[in-house]
């Protein structure tokens, strides 16, 4: 019997792609959450194989199911963000779609926020009674362990497992710490720990990481990109903006790109002026491939506004090509230093394609 109640709880659900998780996820947390007035909401961004649809015929029939569906931007982290500040609940929690959260682990997080003693808890796959093997192959564990030490070093608290996505938080603080969040990239947690200062309460429970069944993982070398984005961030005070982080990231991988094809047209025989350009070119596209995929992948170009996009961030790029050869060529004039020449007309170039980025391409 579904309650009408105000909800003392709520389990926040960023989701993309997870059609055939919801039934049996709302079915999982009916069987967990026996002693809560609980609602669950799934912020989904606009998934193309109908996951909010999937969530509204659930709605029509279990007031404790809502949906909150975005169009047009997309990320976990903010995704957790408008979920939890839809909500009026007291207590908030926060875990994946994919069924891989042991829902049975909710009680061991609330309950101790519910009674005072705590103000987060973090389900922890690496305490005692903890596991981590739905992790599905190496390369994740990998990644997961060389985020969990880079998070630790940071950290003012001593998490076990820093990049967990299923934790639960007093909404108080959450609205406190709020101001405080970018919303970028996909570890929320380790935004929240960093955002709420060393008075917190935080303390962690042990909680089974399962295997996934359906739809595929969120985790790759972008997010781990991304997140050491954020790292970065932090470290700095937070006056150096995530996205700027990687972009300058990716405008390093645009310089190297520009000095590699430099130099393997010279050793082709192309004269330096050419191989400035060729380097250039290569430079243009590979910084438009990576930005498109990773800096602004809340805003990615796809479909028929890729090629607009494309030839947009070309034409401006190309305006900064020619101070890039400028520059390029004075410096080879004075120092006849190839490598050297090459990086300094580079390195105008990313700070132009800056520019053209952020003002008209990915606006």
């Amino acid at each position: 019997m579904t309650s009408r109640l105000p909800a003392d709880l709520t389990v926040v659900v960023p989701c993309y792609n997870e059609v055939l998780n919801v039934a049996p996820l709302v079915r999982a947390l009916d069987a967990a959450l026996l002693q809560q007035r609980w609602e669950v909401v799934f912020v989904d961004d606009h998934s193309p194989d109908g996951t909010a649809q999937a969530v509204r015929e659930l709605a029509q029939q279990d007031p404790r199911v809502r949906i909150i569906e975005r169009v047009g931007r997309r990320g976990l982290s903010s995704a957790v963000i408008e979920g939890v500040l839809s909500s009026s609940a007291p207590v908030v929690a926060v875990m994946d779609g994919d069924l891989q959260h042991d829902e049975t682990t909710l009680n061991k997080l609330v309950t101790p926020i519910f009674s005072g003693e705590a103000d987060i808890m973090v389900a922890s796959r690496h305490l005692a009674g903890g596991d981590s093997g739905g992790l599905a192959n190496r390369w994740r564990h990998l990644l997961s362990q060389a985020g969990i030490r880079l998070a630790q070093i940071m950290l003012p608290y001593p998490l076990t497992d820093p990049m967990s996505g299923f934790f639960a938080v007093r909404r108080e603080l959450f609205d406190e710490a709020a101001p405080k969040l970018v919303g970028s990239g996909f570890k929320i947690l380790l935004e929240l720990v960093l955002s709420v200062g060393r008075g917190a309460r935080i303390a962690e429970a042990p909680s089974v990481f399962r295997p996934r069944l359906a739809g595929e993982s969120k985790l790759s070398p972008l997010v781990m990109f991304q997140f050491l984005g954020m790292l970065v961030e932090r470290a700095c005070g937070g006056w150096l903006p995530t996205r700027f982080v990687v972009f300058a990231a990716v405008g390093l991988i645009g310089v190297l790109v520009n000095l590699a094809a430099t130099d393997i047209a010279r050793f082709s025989g192309c004269e330096f002026n050419k191989a400035q350009m060729i380097g250039m070119a290569c430079a243009i596209i590979a910084n438009f491939q990576l930005n498109n995929r990773i800096t602004y992948y809340d805003r990615r170009l796809k479909g028929v506004r890729w090629w607009p996009g494309f030839i947009l961030f070309v034409a401006g790029c190309s305006l900064g090509g020619i101070a890039n050869i400028g520059v390029a060529q004075l410096v080879y004039d004075s120092a006849g230093h190839w490598t050297r020449s090459s990086a300094a007309g580079a390195v105008i170039g990313v700070v132009w394609n800056y520019v053209v980025a952020s003002t008209l391409v990915w606006r």
